[in-house]
């Protein structure tokens, strides 16, 4: 039993001495945050969010990866024509290539996420609205960020927006996916 407690102890300082090792190197991780923001356009008020993406330093100060994640858009209410609308809420999954740079270990940086914005929801822009137009089913996503960084965190101000074309106008109000924002990240390095 002595035995098992000795190979289990050295099992964990290994294992200790194995996680520092690759922790000490950040070239691959996982980064998970939350955000939230205020709309940009009129069919809804604001956006809370999660996300999720994986980060490799190709080489220093320049992180290239892919980001997903979920964000919920809330519709608001609008008189449009004499009449109330009141519009649906709605999610944004995004799909996209990740591109940082920073310029330090520690402080400032920039970067932006392109990809597909997949929008998930009701299949309706509006609420009990004759004729209501179809909800768009994504488009071209765009997130650039400026933040502060250090081993652990990412504190960041981001735009989003999901290029949705013509489709979910109602009058002259726009179907929007955009919103201005800001969030935070904590880092989970993979090692090598």
């Amino acid at each position: 039993m002595k035995v098992m407690k000795q190979i289990a102890l050295a099992v964990g300082i290994f294992a200790t001495g194995a996680l520092s090792a690759q922790s000490a190197n950040m070239r691959n991780m996982l980064k998970i945050g939350v955000n939230g923001g205020a709309s940009t356009g009129g069919n809804t008020s604001a956006s809370v969010g999660a996300d999720i993406a994986y980060q490799n330093l190709l080489i220093p100060g320049f992180g290239l990866g892919v980001a997903t994640g979920y964000n919920e858009f809330f519709g608001k209410n609008k008189t449009i024509g004499g009449k109330e609308i009141k519009y649906n809420d709605f999610g944004m999954i995004p799909v996209a290539a990740l591109l940082r740079y920073y310029p330090a270990k520690l402080g400032f940086y920039g970067g932006v996420d392109l990809g597909y914005g997949f929008i998930v929801g009701k299949n309706e822009v509006a609420k009990e609205m004759e004729n209501a137009p179809e909800t768009p089913n994504g488009g071209f996503y765009f997130k650039p960020e400026i933040g502060y960084h250090n081993r652990d965190w990412n504190f960041f101000v981001r735009y989003t927006k999901v290029f949705t074309g013509s489709k979910g106008q109602v009058g002259d109000v726009k179907f929007n996916v955009g919103s201005v924002g800001a969030g935070v990240a904590y880092n989970i390095p993979l090692g090598k």
